[in-house]
């Protein structure tokens, strides 16, 4: 059985996320944690030494927390109920990235989805500061949903790959299995920005097509002066239900996490999309 977390603010586009990942998993024995962090506006000595629970004063942080858990719970067993899911709620005294990095490990998850933007996002802004730094920070695959993206069966599967650095089979072990799931074939792109590939590229290539072996696969190499650009033209050109890409150093995702304003460079992926952290330094 899988377990997925799902955080959410209870906004209309965590509502959606929730929406989109009892669909795509719909077909999957499943356990799903519904996770909601709060904070107060004030920090007291009482939460300070122990928090809520310790406090003699009430805390309405807690109330709405544990209240809009139920709604939403009561929701998705309304709409999406399923034999094959499992469903908890998880009320947190916490900051959102610290409570996710302790239900990674309490909890062994599998798989985080989460949506761009919160209660208060800007149109504006492709990702949300609470989805950057979960990101940055995840040791297991996050699949993020942009907002008002609708669920759509995934036939076609595209994976950026600069082949700088050697790929692993548990590293796309998510891939592959929602490939292998939903009998989807997989395009790996590298945009070409100058030379050649190099030996280390080509071999490290080869071996990525040794990882992709039990699923439909192909290569497929564009030009570009500047790769996010080109990722953009590439998907405006061929359409996709899934974006994967790994979360390297020096990678095209890297390179968009370091911009300040994201929506800048005119990142407006309209499709959901699968972030891989980096592995490497652990595997042998």
């Amino acid at each position: 059985m899988k377990t997925i977390l799902i955080p959410t603010d209870f906004s209309k586009n965590a509502w959606n996320t929730i929406s989109f990942a009892m669909q795509f998993l719909k077909a999957e024995r499943c356990k799903f944690y519904f996770l909601h962090t709060y904070t107060p506006a004030f920090y007291r000595m009482d939460y300070v030494l122990g928090g809520p629970e310790f406090s003699a004063i009430p805390d309405k942080g807690v109330d709405a927390s544990l209240s809009g858990l139920e709604k939403t719970l009561e929701a998705v067993r309304e709409q999406f109920g399923n034999p094959k899911h499992i469903y908890e709620t998880i009320s947190a005294f916490n900051v959102l990235t610290d409570e996710i990095e302790e239900m990674v490990q309490e909890k062994g998850i599998d798989l985080i989805i989460m949506g761009t933007q919160g209660a208060s996002g800007a149109k504006e802004i492709f990702l949300g500061t609470n989805t950057v730094h979960v990101i940055r920070k995840a040791t297991i695959p996050i699949m993020v949903i942009p907002a008002g993206c609708k669920y759509k069966p995934v036939e076609k599967i595209l994976f950026t790959a600069d082949y700088w650095s050697k790929y692993h089979r548990n590293e796309l072990y998510t891939a592959i299995e929602i490939a292998k799931t939903n009998n989807a074939k997989i395009t790996v792109l590298h945009i070409k920005e100058e030379y050649d590939l190099t030996k280390e590229q080509e071999e490290n290539k080869a071996f990525l097509s040794l990882c992709l072996a039990q699923v439909d696969y192909e290569f497929q190499e564009e030009r570009g002066s500047f790769m996010p650009d080109a990722i953009i033209e590439y998907l405006e050109k061929h359409p996709y239900e899934l974006l994967v890409m790994m979360n390297r150093k020096h990678s095209f995702f890297e390179r968009m996490l370091v911009r300040q304003n994201v929506d800048q460079i005119g990142f407006h992926v309209q499709i959901p999309f699968l972030v891989i952290p980096d592995t490497s330094k652990s595997v042998k």
